[in-house]
């Protein structure tokens, strides 16, 4: 037996008070984001992600940025800027 929430994923608000975000989809557009710095040598720190996301309708907090960031076992922007150097 599972309990109802089991079957559901968060969500996030909306910055202009329309429909909610899904963190799974979040996290989607995160990764998403992350995987284009490569092609644009740009890196993306956590508190740039949040601006981006703002400007897209989507109210999210550093600290979960960078939770959801860890979960998908991406690097700190410091990280993945010495990679890239490396490379």
């Amino acid at each position: 037996m599972f309990e109802l929430k089991f079957f559901f994923t968060a969500s996030i608000a909306a910055t202009d008070g329309g429909a909610a975000h899904s963190a799974e989809a979040i996290r989607h557009r995160i990764k998403s984001m992350i995987d284009n710095e490569v092609r644009d040598g740009d890196v993306l720190s956590d508190d740039r992600i949040v601006d981006i996301l703002k400007e897209a309708g989507v109210d999210i907090a550093r600290r979960t940025v960078a939770k959801y960031r860890e979960a998908l076992r991406i690097p700190s922007s410091v990280e993945r800027r010495r990679m890239l150097k490396s490379a």
